[in-house]
């Protein structure tokens, strides 16, 4: 099994109920809204027919709601990965976001003191390291077939950027990894030979973006 493929699909959760829209980070009970059920089921259908012995997921509610449609066509349980758990970040709980003025505000100039660690949350080399012990796993247990784990935007990103030997500071406006997206890391043995990515919801993205526009308008 040593020269065989082994791909580790890093998928991400379909749109979150968020009516209040702030940062929710590991606060538990926000699951999937209807929209975001679509979206999973739009991942689940792409990934149909495909060898996938695995299926694995981060514990929070919107991550294990997006794993079932793809493990209910596997007919397979869903593994739960602590590892795969979407960053820790000093906001949580707040209304903040990048681009919506919030964070000029003074009162938060000292969480926002470091881009590099990121002085605001988990440390990014952290989120790296837990998230590749995932894929490890995930690539061991399903060795010459693929595996699927559902986690966040920004554990994938920065689980890419370190595969791909990037520096893992960022520009979070320019994350390849929307909602449902599919972040393929393909293994010839043990060896990362690419990484690929696929929008299988991207129509339904568009549908999301245009309703929060006309909701902000």
């Amino acid at each position: 099994m040593s020269g065989s493929t082994t791909i580790v699909h890093l998928l991400r959760h379909g749109e979150v109920h968020n009516p209040d829209g702030i940062l929710y980070g590991r606060i538990p009970g926000f699951g999937l809204s209807e929209l975001g059920r679509e979206m999973a089921v739009a991942a689940a259908e792409r990934l149909a027919g495909r060898d996938v012995v695995h299926v694995g997921a981060s514990p929070l509610q919107r991550a294990q709601e997006t794993a079932e449609p793809v493990a209910a066509s596997y007919r397979m349980d869903i593994t739960t990965y602590d590892g795969l758990i979407e960053a820790g970040n000093s906001f949580e709980g707040l209304r903040v976001g990048v681009g919506d003025g919030a964070l000029r505000q003074p009162r938060y100039w000292w969480r926002l003191r470091d881009p590099f660690r990121p002085s605001w949350g988990e440390a990014y080399l952290d989120i790296a390291r837990r998230m590749m012990d995932a894929v490890e796993q995930a690539r061991v247990a399903a060795e010459g077939s693929e595996a699927v784990l559902v986690s966040h935007q920004l554990p994938i990103w920065t689980a890419r950027r370190f595969a791909e030997r990037k520096h893992l500071w960022h520009d979070p406006r320019k994350r390849e990894c929307a909602l449902a997206s599919i972040t393929s890391f393909v293994y010839e043995g043990a060896s990362l030979a690419r990484i690929e990515y696929s929008e299988p919801a991207g129509h339904l993205v568009l549908k999301s973006e245009s309703a929060r526009k006309a909701k902000g308008a």
